[in-house]
């Protein structure tokens, strides 16, 4: 499998210009384009009270179409988070992020118990995804154990996607 890195644009309350296609810095935005094209699909976002930052849930809310022609039903997809301190929310994050992924018919994938990473770590991670806690490192670094089990969900929804082997 090969990851395809993309972001989503910011929003605002209102828009005075429009966005360039492309981030002057980072990875180039998302189109619901690289979401047909996916055989599996990670979503990250930061925590934002307890739920996932309002431009990915922009870009998700405009995802009718792909819901309309089920482009996105049974692949494997998972979900990241970050916050910048303990009890910051981040399963709710994590499970704001798979109400879309559900309606869209995809399969979730999280980490079972056997990573030992859920076991070590003192910051992130947890069964519904990879997540980090960037109070730990005082300048935002995963942990090892973060980093582990981030590489193991992406092993996983890379696993199942070459499994289903969708066209």
């Amino acid at each position: 499998m090969q990851a395809r890195l993309r972001t989503v644009p910011p929003v605002g309350a209102a828009t005075e210009r429009l966005l360039p296609t492309v981030p002057e810095t980072g990875p180039p935005y998302a189109t619901h384009e690289d979401l047909s094209q996916c055989c599996g699909l990670v979503l990250g976002s930061p925590t934002r009270f307890g739920n996932m930052a309002a431009p990915l849930k922009f870009f998700l809310d405009g995802t009718s179409a792909e819901w309309l022609s089920g482009v996105l039903v049974g692949k494997p997809a998972a979900v990241f988070t970050s916050t910048q301190t303990l009890h910051g929310g981040q399963e709710s994050t994590l499970l704001s992020m798979m109400l879309p992924l559900l309606h869209h018919g995809m399969y979730l994938v999280g980490l079972p118990f056997t990573e030992r990473g859920l076991h070590s770590s003192r910051g992130g991670g947890t069964p519904y995804g990879a997540s980090h806690v960037a109070w730990h490192s005082g300048q935002g670094e995963l942990s090892d154990s973060e980093r582990d089990l981030a590489q193991a969900l992406g092993a996983r929804v890379a696993a199942l996607a070459a499994r289903l082997r969708l066209p």
